[in-house]
């Protein structure tokens, strides 16, 4: 599969360009980004081709993989669908609902595959508890926490300068990955039954999940450096259940996902972190946001 990557900033640089250099069942065609110089260099970094035009780069390609923030992303992706790309996305898939939308009508229309890159659900430890727990069912309750330090005050993170995640903050960054691990053992959830702010860009959230589960996540971008972590914690009918530590980096779970997006285009089955996926998950967000404006409003 020839395969071209959307984007030229630190993402795609330490995980996207690697990874799609190292998987043997890809051809890694060019590169395109909104900053000319900086594709050139990704491109000669990786032995391929900085393209000026995207859309000659949807021409000459089956598939590409998207390093860009939500917004740019959504709008890129439909064209690249309509163009008969296949998708490997980001999270969060969209900005916006409407736009979300708009990707799964573009993919559903053209008949493409798409995969989202929720990390955790492409992390084969992770992958096999979650799928495990989905098995074991009878869940009473659950909590969620995803506390990240990029503007704790001591961090030197590449991501710390990005513009949509100073807009959108630790709910549309690390939401969608608590969200990827409760909702495939959960359910999906029938509604967001409060939203609360806390330090920071910090938030907590909590759900009504259709299984009958209730959760509670606890979101932030603005943790102390010591504070910083990622938990999941179940509790039910069978006891509890604790989310094991990530083990490997994003290069090896991207290549998962992209293993993932070979498959669905092959078979055409979709992947459960598909776009329509990802559009529900952009969903909650939106409920969440929503409820967090009238509250501080």
């Amino acid at each position: 599969m020839r395969i071209g990557l959307l984007g030229t900033g630190p993402w795609a640089g330490m995980a996207h360009a690697p990874a799609l250099s190292e998987h043997t069942g890809l051809d890694f065609a060019g590169v395109w980004g909104r900053r000319r110089q900086a594709a050139g260099e990704l491109a000669d970094r990786h032995g391929t081709r900085a393209y000026d035009d995207v859309d000659a780069l949807f021409a000459d390609v089956d598939a590409v993989a998207v390093a860009l923030p939500p917004a740019v992303q959504a709008d890129l992706a439909v064209r690249a669908a309509r163009a008969g790309c296949h998708l490997l996305l980001d999270k969060p898939l969209a900005a916006t609902v409407e736009r979300g939308r708009a990707v799964v009508d573009a993919v559903r229309e053209a008949g493409v595959a798409s995969v989202v890159f929720f990390t955790s659900r492409f992390v084969a430890g992770t992958e096999a508890w979650i799928s495990a727990q989905a098995r074991t069912g009878g869940w009473f309750t659950a909590h969620a926490q995803w506390l990240g330090s990029l503007y704790g005050g001591d961090s030197d993170s590449p991501f710390a300068a990005s513009p949509w995640r100073r807009e959108k903050g630790a709910l549309w960054d690390v939401g969608p990955h608590a969200l990827s691990v409760l909702l495939p053992v959960l359910g999906d959830a029938r509604r967001v039954a409060a939203a609360a702010p806390g330090p920071g860009d910090t938030v907590h959230l909590v759900l009504e999940h259709a299984g009958g589960a209730s959760s509670s996540l606890t979101l932030s971008l603005s943790a102390p450096a010591a504070a910083a972590g990622t938990g999941v914690e179940l509790r039910g009918a069978s006891g509890t259940a604790v989310l094991p530590t990530s083990t490997g980096g994003p290069v090896t779970a991207l290549l998962r996902a992209a293993d993932a997006l070979l498959t669905a285009a092959g078979t055409g089955r979709p992947h459960p972190c598909d776009a329509a996926f990802g559009l529900r998950v952009t969903e909650i967000l939106a409920q969440a946001e929503a409820l967090l404006d009238d509250r501080i409003g």
